[in-house]
């Protein structure tokens, strides 16, 4: 007898291969996933202008990153002892002005030459509410916990995001013909609209979404938000807050997208990696016995052996944590 509610994957499409290049963009939910990706040596780019929660400024964020415009020192603002921009997260913010451009256009060089290189970009959008600057009627990515008389607050409709979505998309799809994109909803819930709130919040975007994999075939929807709250909907898959999923729902919907969406030789992949990845985590009580420094030899040549094997991988900082340990 089954006890819970399965939800049903979605059947094989495109398969994500580990030499793919990927961009996440959106909720702090994206991040979970984009450091599962990263720490399995995905070519990955996670959140280029920070944590985005509403799907209109992801797609603005997308927009710069493509036109390749840095940011001038009057695309910031200032609070006092602080420089900061409206689209990124605080974690941009300096109380030096070149120090916060220069974090900024750093990113939105490397974002801009991954997302011209990008096999695909996954989407996790948290809010359908967005909040508008005043000052110019801009919708903003961050508030920076500003005055709230400074914005305007409304939510926007699942119409108004599939427009903002389908010219942007087709337009990077004829600059990578294999490009593929893959929308999933938060299942984080937000509390501060109110459950009722929340729920049409999370409607618009589902709709979005589902109205944009309709129309382009290069679109795929994977259901993070639905596994979360029909599947695993007891409140032991949450964190304290009972709002944000717990590392157990997290790893859960983590091995339902690699199902859907790994190739076989993705998997290969990432059980070689695991093994090195235990073995580097490894503490014994005597990191010099002669046993130790023959186990670390044998990390050592693995990881040499699958950056031949596969020589995009990004594998530095492992060999110098290697040779580091094998010199003492």
């Amino acid at each position: 007898m089954e006890f819970r509610t399965k939800v049903e994957l979605p059947l094989k499409g495109p398969e994500i291969h580990h030499a793919d290049q990927l961009m996440m963009w959106g909720s702090c939910f994206s991040e979970h996933i984009g450091n599962l990706l990263s720490e399995n040596k995905f070519t990955c780019d996670v959140n280029p202008f920070g944590v985005l929660y509403n799907p209109i400024s992801i797609a603005s964020s997308i927009q710069r990153l493509l036109d390749g415009l840095p940011y001038q020192e009057q695309d910031l603002h200032q609070e006092p002892g602080q420089w900061y921009s409206l689209m990124h997260h605080s974690s941009f913010s300096s109380a030096d002005v070149t120090e916060c451009l220069d974090k900024i256009n750093q990113r939105i060089i490397a974002g801009h030459e991954h997302l011209l290189h990008a096999d695909w970009l996954i989407f996790t959008w948290g809010s359908s509410f967005v909040y508008t600057w005043k000052e110019d009627g801009r919708i903003v990515g961050n508030c920076h916990k500003l005055p709230a008389r400074l914005f305007e607050r409304h939510m926007v409709s699942a119409d108004e995001i599939a427009t903002a979505y389908l010219p942007l998309l087709q337009q990077l799809r004829s600059l990578r013909p294999h490009l593929q994109c893959l929308f999933t909803v938060s299942p984080i819930r937000h509390l501060k609209d109110g459950l009722h709130g929340n729920q049409l919040s999370k409607a618009n975007l589902l709709l979005a979404a589902d109205k944009i994999c309709r129309e382009l075939d290069f679109c795929h929807y994977f259901p993070s938000y639905e596994i979360l709250i029909d599947e695993l909907r007891d409140y032991r898959f949450y964190a304290d807050d009972m709002m944000h999923p717990s590392p157990l729902a997290i790893q859960y919907v983590w091995e339902c997208f690699g199902n859907c969406y790994f190739s076989s030789s993705t998997f290969s992949f990432m059980k070689e990696w695991e093994k090195i990845r235990r073995g580097l985590a490894h503490r014994p009580f005597n990191p010099e016995t002669e046993a130790h420094q023959a186990f670390l030899s044998q990390i050592l040549l693995k990881i040499e052996e699958l950056k031949e094997k596969f020589p995009y991988l990004d594998v530095q900082k492992e060999i110098k944590l290697c040779q580091a340990q094998l010199k003492k």
